[in-house]
């Protein structure tokens, strides 16, 4: 059973998700966060990087529905989702393909040099664009590279398999998804 700990870190992910606030999660709202992503740096949507976004987060939508969607409705309700990610937690060295494309995804959108690492600038230039105070950032990604100067793809990587498996409130990995 998951932990309470776990279920509100999922629930946080979850939401992000849920971008109608309907409590359950589906195509429509992955294609939204495409658009929504394509246009979060600029203010205006990106066309390039909303094909390329939908692209992705459809094969990250496939991959949920076809592992969570008990019931076949078509949604994934927050149940589901939490399930989903407490089998996960239970054994992350064999995570699904649409996983590691998630975890590879959300480090792409952070890597915005894409040299293989996310800086301090990236990262706090992201974080505001989803809303997070500057500041609160900059302490977040302090926090999240243990004070190097960047995270690289490996650091991420373990980072988050961390936030989906540790019970451990004070590791740095459960602000991995700091979204306020």
């Amino acid at each position: 059973m998951v932990s309470e700990f776990r279920k509100k870190k999922y629930l946080e992910v979850f939401n992000t998700f849920d971008t109608d606030g309907s409590g359950t999660i589906e195509k429509k709202d992955f294609e939204m966060s495409a658009e929504m992503l394509a246009k979060c740096m600029s203010g205006k949507v990106d066309e390039a990087k909303h094909k390329e976004y939908l692209n992705t987060v459809l094969k990250i939508w496939d991959g949920i529905q076809s592992q969570a969607d008990s019931n076949k409705d078509g949604k994934v309700s927050a149940d589901e989702w939490v399930a989903l990610w407490d089998a996960y937690a239970k054994n992350p060295s064999s995570a699904h393909d649409w996983q590691k494309l998630y975890c590879k995804f959300s480090f792409q959108l952070l890597d915005t040099g894409n040299d293989g690492s996310i800086n301090s600038e990236e990262f706090v230039k992201a974080y505001e664009a989803w809303g997070v105070n500057k500041n609160d950032a900059a302490d977040t990604f302090q926090k999240l590279s243990k004070g190097k100067g960047s995270i690289s793809w490996a650091d991420f990587q373990e980072l988050w398999e961390e936030y989906f498996t540790t019970e451990d409130a004070n590791a740095p990995a459960n602000m991995l998804f700091c979204t306020s």
